[in-house]
């Protein structure tokens, strides 16, 4: 168990491998929480906005609700959304910039064009769109972030892909009459994972960010669902009577954004070789 903590601790660094275990305990809340829930979390228990007491832990909310057993099931909504956003983004952008950082044609000139021009069109603009065309809901709430982040994530890969693309080892396999996705898929790739895994954190936290941002602002799911964007929207009203009604679900949310960026930057810089491991260190201030 000590070597394992210790190597955890070498490959991480302390703040890694604290961020590690806040993020965990946030995901097992956010995941499994519920199953430990006090109370119904849609039941009406007493007067709104009561303080917290040995029977309510955080109080309740503004119609009565307990507000820890909303919290305990208001993160699986969340997380499960976030994963799936980002899965999209990244089995869309990830093939998309590596081929255009492999090919400099004119198809992979085009491609860029157009991701270009996507970023003009903010994540939070093209979910106000889609609602207008398709109504609020969860799906839409999905479509907007792979919408609005692949043209980012996209140009990152593309920049890391055409760094690699220029080595000898990319020259060889072409000599070697290799096809091109063989060359994505065993030179390219294993090549930037340190650039993806670095920007895997700020990713899920941009689409947390915009999940809960339109359950605040009513777009993706609706009340009476127990959700940590939708407790925010809800409680603000009674943030002076009961602050834990609106500070629960905005300190687990700012958690695990805090949380899940620091492990992908301590994840990447492990996964990078010993040159860039030691430019980075050298970049470190005294």
């Amino acid at each position: 168990m000590r070597r394992r903590l210790g190597a955890a601790h070498q490959t991480l660094g302390t703040v890694g491998l604290v961020a590690v275990v806040l993020g965990l305990l946030v995901l097992a809340v956010g995941l499994f929480g519920g199953f430990f829930a006090p109370h119904d979390p849609n039941a009406m228990l007493g007067r709104p906005y009561s303080p917290p007491s040995a029977a309510y832990w955080l109080g309740l909310d503004g119609v009565g609700r307990d507000v820890l057993s909303r919290a305990l099931y208001g993160g699986r909504t969340t997380i499960t959304l976030a994963v799936i956003g980002v899965i999209g983004i990244y089995a869309i952008a990830v093939p998309a910039g590596m081929y255009a950082g492999l090919s400099r044609g004119r198809g992979a000139s085009l491609l860029m064009r157009i991701f270009d021009a996507m970023l003009a069109f903010p994540a939070l603009l093209v979910l106000l769109v889609l609602v207008a065309a398709k109504g609020a809901g969860p799906a839409v709430v999905i479509v907007a972030a792979v919408i609005g982040y692949i043209p980012g994530l996209a140009r990152l890969t593309r920049a890391a892909s055409l760094e690699v693309s220029v080595k000898s080892f990319v020259d060889a396999a072409r000599l070697r009459g290799e096809r091109t996705t063989s060359i994505l898929r065993r030179e390219i790739l294993p090549n930037i994972v340190p650039t993806l895994a670095a920007d895997i954190g700020m990713r899920f936290t941009l689409v947390v960010l915009l999940i809960a941002g339109a359950n605040f602002l009513g777009l993706g799911l609706q009340p009476p669902t127990a959700d940590w964007g939708l407790m925010i929207a809800e409680n603000k009203a009674g943030l002076i009577l009961n602050p834990w009604s609106v500070l629960t679900s905005t300190l687990l949310i700012a958690t695990l954004a805090v949380s899940i960026n620091l492990v992908a930057d301590a994840l990447g810089r492990s996964l990078a070789s010993p040159r860039v491991r030691a430019e980075l260190q050298a970049a470190k201030p005294e």
